[in-house]
């Protein structure tokens, strides 16, 4: 009767073992779905979550960030969110107001801007006017400010899938890496360009927080802030500008096509780009955050005068690991 009885509670052992076996298994295995907005955003949460996350990215590539309205597809998705990560800063008031209707009950919405900076520190400008109530949120092409984006996005996902705390330590250590030798290679680049050229005009607001961190002067912006074209009054305005500071190269974006600019460069007889990226990536195998920033200082160095090979060794795939 003993050895029945020691041979049942053997067998409910390895029936316990194996139970909390394939309990621990699932629970690593999981992979938690990751709703985010703009692709430079969606990439670094690949980067930080590698095997762990689903990332899922609403904003086609080539959208207009500022002006997308969410789709009821696009509702289904934030409703099976695991976690959903916005820029913030007012950048997807519409995207996040569907997000606090329809997201499951204990989903946070992660906004990293708002998280990054302090509102003593936000930006207002030619797109953004203070009196409009709502800042510059293009922070991420400041690389001191991106990799805060990737912290935090490492802290929300640890907080939430804490199983995979120790890979999600070690992917943000690599890929901090590599940020960090993006930002050295700009402040390089920004350094090999002639010091009179060292200023900006953009058609769309969106190096307010890139230009201090690396020495560059924004001379000005075209896109007012009802992201329509401007008026023939400020456009007097900023070929005026651009002639006072003798401005070496304007930047246009293939997202933000604009004639306004092309009229602009005859003018004032500049050079007019219009190859600059916030949140388009790149084509492969250089299709990540890196790559497009990698890209923007290439453009904007050899246009300015400056030396792009500062950019040759940086790591531009679109997952560093």
């Amino acid at each position: 009767m003993r050895s029945i009885h020691k041979s049942l509670s053997l067998m409910l052992l390895v029936i316990a073992l194996l139970v909390s076996s394939v309990t621990h298994a699932s629970s690593t295995s999981k992979v938690v779905t990751v709703v985010t907005t703009i692709a430079p955003i969606a990439n670094i949460i690949q980067n930080v979550g590698s095997n762990y996350v689903n990332v899922i990215a609403i904003v086609p590539s080539g959208t207009d960030s500022h002006t997308f309205e969410p789709t009821p597809s696009i509702a289904k998705l934030l409703g099976v969110a695991d976690i959903i990560m916005v820029n913030g800063l007012d950048l997807e008031l519409p995207t996040v107001k569907l997000a606090e209707k329809v997201k499951k009950p204990g989903t946070p919405i992660v906004m990293l801007g708002n998280k990054t900076l302090d509102r003593k520190d936000w930006q207002y400008d030619f797109s953004f006017p203070r009196q409009h109530g709502h800042p510059n949120p293009h922070l991420w092409p400041n690389i001191a400010l991106s990799i805060r984006y990737a912290e935090i996005i490492r802290d929300s996902l640890i907080a939430l899938d804490p199983v995979n705390k120790a890979g999600y330590i070690a992917n943000t250590e690599v890929y901090l890496a590599n940020l960090d030798e993006l930002d050295n290679a700009i402040f390089d680049c920004i350094k090999s360009i002639p010091e009179k050229n060292r200023k900006l005009v953009t058609y769309h607001d969106s190096f307010a927080y890139f230009a201090p961190r690396y020495g560059l002067k924004i001379v000005a912006a075209v896109q007012p802030s009802n992201f329509s074209e401007p008026r023939p009054r400020e456009v007097i305005k900023i070929i005026k500008q651009i002639k006072k500071e003798n401005v070496a190269a304007i930047f246009g974006s293939e997202v933000f096509p604009s004639k306004v600019m092309r009229y602009i460069a005859l003018e004032t007889g500049v050079k007019f780009i219009d190859q600059l990226s916030d949140d388009e990536l790149p084509l492969p195998p250089n299709n990540s955050f890196i790559g497009m920033m990698a890209n923007n200082l290439t453009v904007m160095t050899d246009a300015l005068g400056g030396d792009s090979g500062c950019m040759k060794n940086v790591n531009s795939n679109a997952l560093v690991h």
